[in-house]
């Protein structure tokens, strides 16, 4: 993360994220953001792979995947059905070359927060880990205007994205306290569960969420 709430700021921006990519080299990811794949995978035994079996051809979607090894991951569990955008046209153009040979898997250019050539509920499972962080910046308590817009316009999309009986799930070292009013902004209606990753014992440990769309009570 930044070590200043200027450099935070730049984060949402995909002039930086171009010119860190621009930096890559080889195979090894330039900014594992919040642990890698292997880290997650007993996040995602319990909240995918137990639930959506690669069988089942699930829709993946990756949101700000960046350099990330969480795709090629979830491929070799057999989940072949996987759609990674990223703002910066150059991680796109890197990943898409990198992984050439993984079929099923495509890196697109998109800002998530306008995703317009992805339809309405085509997505059975959607992952950030990394991206709705890049856009907070300010005071927890009392977010910048700027932060609540992006990150409302980012999250109404993934609702729209979502299919009805989809999952977006969310890693983040930010208390939950702080999280939660941005997640439930206008224009959705999450189910929010949470697992504390790793032992928990530290107070900074890493959150993964798991929310769903609220099922409308029968009248």
């Amino acid at each position: 993360m930044g070590s200043s709430d200027e450099d935070n700021e730049r984060l949402a921006h995909p002039e930086f994220w171009d010119q860190r990519y621009a930096q890559a080299e080889g195979d090894q990811p330039t900014h594992e953001w919040f642990r890698n794949f292997g880290d997650l995978e007993s996040f995602f035994d319990r909240r995918l792979f137990a639930v959506r079996k690669p069988d089942a051809n699930p829709k993946l979607l990756h949101l700000g995947s960046g350099d990330s090894n969480v795709p090629a991951g979830l491929w070799g569990r057999g989940y072949k059905n996987q759609l990674c955008v990223d703002f910066s046209a150059i991680v796109v153009d890197l990943m898409s070359k990198r992984h050439s040979d993984m079929e099923g898997v495509e890196w697109r250019r998109a800002d998530v927060r306008r995703m317009d050539d992805i339809p309405e509920r085509s997505i059975d499972v959607a992952f950030d880990k990394g991206t709705l962080d890049a856009m907070i910046h300010g005071s927890p308590w009392s977010p910048p205007d700027d932060v609540k817009d992006n990150t409302g316009q980012y999250l109404r999309e993934v609702n729209r994205v979502l299919k009805d009986d989809g999952v977006f799930l969310y890693v983040t070292y930010r208390q939950p306290h702080f999280i939660r009013p941005l997640l439930n902004c206008d224009g959705t209606d999450w189910e929010i569960e949470m697992d504390v990753l790793g032992d928990g014992a530290s107070t900074f440990a890493y959150r993964g969420f798991a929310l769903t769309k609220k099922v409308p009570r029968a009248v």
